[in-house]
C-alpha cells in the first residue's frame, strides 16, 4: 500500500471513528439533558461513584489484550478466541469480587441501596470485555463504519429505555439500566456488523505471548484510570461538592471535544503505524502528519471555547453554573496538547515499546501527584491551574523517547504546531473583541463562533500554513471523487 492509499484509508477510518464517538456522545448528551430534569444530582452522584469501580474493573478485564491484538503482526481466529475466553473468565472473577464487595462499598458511602446497584451494574463487565475484542478486530481491518452504526444505535436504544424508566419513577435505576442496555446492544449490533465470531479455540501460549506485551499497558491503564479520578475526589473531599460540580462541568466541554478526536486518532493510528513498525522513517512521517493535522483542528476549538466560555455557559447551563467558567478555561489549556500526547504514545505502542509506555506513565503520575500534594494547600482554581501546567510538562515527557526511536524531537514537534498555536491565539483574541459588539443571546454566540471559524481559516490561508494547504487538498480530492 503506497503512502497516498494509506492516507486515504487513515482519513476514512478517522472520519468514521469521529462519527462513532461524536454521534454516540451527541445522543447521550441530549439524553442527559432530559434525564437531568427527571432525576436528582444525588442520583447521578450514586451511579457516578459506582461507575468508578466498574471503570477500574473494566481495565482489569481488558488486560491490554485489545491493543496487543492490534499491534501483533499476524493474528488469526485462535488469537481472538483465546482472548475472548480468557476475558470472560477474568470478567467472572472480577464480577464475583465486586459482588462480594458491594455491601462494604455501600457501608463506606452510607447508602445501603448501593449494594444492589453495584451487583447489577457490574454485569457490564461481560459485554465490555467482548466489545474490546470487537474493537480490536475492527481497528485491524479499519472498518470503523460498523462501530459508528453500533454505538449510535446503542445510544439511541439505551437512551429511550432510560428516559422511559425515569418517567415511570424508577429513579437511579434508570441510569443503571441505561448503562447495561448500552453495553449489551452495542455488543449485539456489532456482532451483526462484523464477520468475527468467537470459536471453540484456545491457546495458553498465545495468551502468554500477548500478555507479555499487554501487561505493561494494563498497568499503565490502571495508573491512568485511578489517577484521573484523584483530582475530583480531592476537590470533593478537601473543598466541597459544589466546587467538585463546577470542576466536573468545566472539564466536560473541552473533554467532550478532545476525547472524541483523541479516541479516533488512537484507534486509527495504532493499526496503521503497527503495519509500518519496521520502517521508522515511514512511522515518523505518519506521526508528524497526525500531530500537525490534529493540532490544527483541536487548538482553535480550545482557544474558541476559552473566548466564548461565559456566554456559552450562561445560555446552555444558566447563571448558577457561571462559577465553572474559570475551570472550563483552564481545562481548555490543559486539553489543547492532547493530540501530541496521544500520537506520541501510539507511536510507542506501534513500535512494540510498551515498556517505555509504562515508564512514561509512572513518571507522569509522579509529577501529577506531586502537583496535587502542593496544590491542595491553595484554592481549587490554583490546584486545577497547576494540574494544567503538569499536563503541559507531560507533553515533553511523552515526546522524549521518539527522539531516539524515530529521530523526531520535541523541538521538531513544536516547530510543526507553532503556526497553529499562533493562529489560534490570534483568533481567540479576535473573538473576545468581537464579543463586545455582538448582541446578547444565541444570535451573538453564533456570530462569535462563525466569526472565529472564518478568521481562523482566513488567517491560515493568508499566512500560507502548510497543514491548511494539505487539508484543503485532501478535501478537494474527496470533493472531486479522487482517491
Amino acid at each position: 500500500m503506497n503512502e497516498k492509499q494509506t492516507t486515504t484509508k487513515v482519513l476514512n477510518g478517522l472520519f468514521w471513528k469521529l462519527m462513532e464517538n461524536g454521534g454516540a456522545q451527541g445522543v447521550q448528551f441530549l439524553v442527559s439533558i432530559i434525564l437531568a430534569r427527571l432525576l436528582s444530582p444525588e442520583e447521578y452522584g450514586v451511579v457516578g461513584v459506582i461507575l468508578i469501580f466498574v471503570t477500574i474493573a473494566n481495565v482489569l478485564v481488558q488486560n491490554g489484550f485489545s491493543t496487543a491484538l492490534i499491534q501483533k503482526r499476524k493474528v488469526d481466529d485462535t488469537d481472538f478466541s483465546s482472548v475472548f475466553f480468557f476475558s470472560m473468565a477474568v470478567s467472572a472473577v472480577i464480577y464475583l469480587v465486586l459482588y462480594l464487595s458491594a455491601p462494604g462499598i455501600a457501608y463506606f458511602y452510607n447508602n445501603q441501596e448501593m449494594t444492589a446497584l453495584v451487583r447489577v451494574l457490574a454485569v457490564v463487565l461481560f459485554p465490555g470485555g467482548v466489545i474490546s475484542i470487537q474493537n480490536a478486530y475492527v481497528s485491524r481491518n479499519m472498518a470503523f463504519k460498523g462501530l459508528f452504526i453500533s454505538s449510535f444505535a446503542a445510544s439511541m436504544i439505551s437512551g429511550a429505555i432510560s428516559i422511559f424508566l425515569a418517567y415511570t419513577g424508577l429513579g437511579v435505576w434508570a441510569l443503571v439500566w441505561q448503562q447495561i442496555a448500552y453495553y449489551f446492544f452495542y455488543m449485539l449490533i456489532l456482532f451483526m456488523s462484523i464477520s468475527w465470531k468467537p470459536r471453540l479455540l484456545f491457546s495458553i501460549l498465545r495468551i502468554k505471548t500477548m500478555f507479555a506485551f499487554g501487561w505493561k499497558l494494563l498497568c499503565a491503564s490502571l495508573l491512568d484510570t485511578v489517577y484521573n479520578n484523584i483530582y475530583g475526589l480531592v476537590i470533593g473531599r478537601i473543598y466541597n461538592e459544589s466546587m467538585l460540580g463546577n470542576y466536573n462541568r468545566g472539564e466536560q466541554f473541552p473533554k467532550l471535544i478532545v476525547s472524541n478526536l483523541g479516541a479516533a486518532i488512537q484507534s486509527v493510528m495504532l493499526p496503521v503505524l503497527s503495519a509500518s513498525q519496521d520502517e521508522p522513517e515511514r512511522v515518523k512521517s505518519m506521526l508528524r502528519r497526525a500531530i500537525t493535522v490534529s493540532s490544527y483542528l483541536v487548538l482553535p476549538m480550545m482557544a474558541g471555547l476559552i473566548a466564548v466560555a461565559r456566554p456559552m455557559v450562561l445560555l446552555l447551563l444558566g447563571e448558577k453554573w457561571l462559577p465553572c467558567v474559570p475551570f472550563l478555561q483552564i481545562m481548555c489549556i490543559a486539553y489543547s496538547f492532547w493530540p501530541i500526547h496521544i500520537a506520541n504514545l501510539q507511536a510507542l505502542n506501534a513500535m512494540g515499546r510498551s515498556d517505555i509506555f509504562l515508564k512514561l506513565e509512572i513518571v507522569k503520575k509522579m509529577v501529577g501527584l506531586a502537583v496535587l500534594v502542593v496544590g491542595i494547600r491553595y484554592n481549587p482554581l490554583v490546584l486545577v491551574a497547576l494540574k494544567a501546567a503538569a499536563d503541559f510538562l507531560c507533553t515533553f515527557i511523552n515526546a522524549w523517547p521518539n527522539k531516539r526511536l524515530l529521530n523526531y524531537s520535541i523541538l521538531e514537534q513544536w516547530k510543526d504546531i507553532i503556526p497553529s498555536v499562533a493562529v489560534s491565539i490570534l483568533m481567540a483574541a479576535a473573538v473576545m473583541a468581537a464579543g463586545r459588539y455582538v448582541p446578547a443571546g444565541w444570535l451573538g454566540l453564533g456570530m462569535q463562533i462563525l466569526f472565529g471559524a472564518v478568521a481562523y481559516m482566513l488567517a491560515s490561508w493568508v499566512l500560507g500554513l502548510e497543514v491548511f494547504r494539505y487539508i484543503r487538498g485532501l478535501a478537494m480530492d474527496r470533493l472531486h471523487g479522487r482517491k
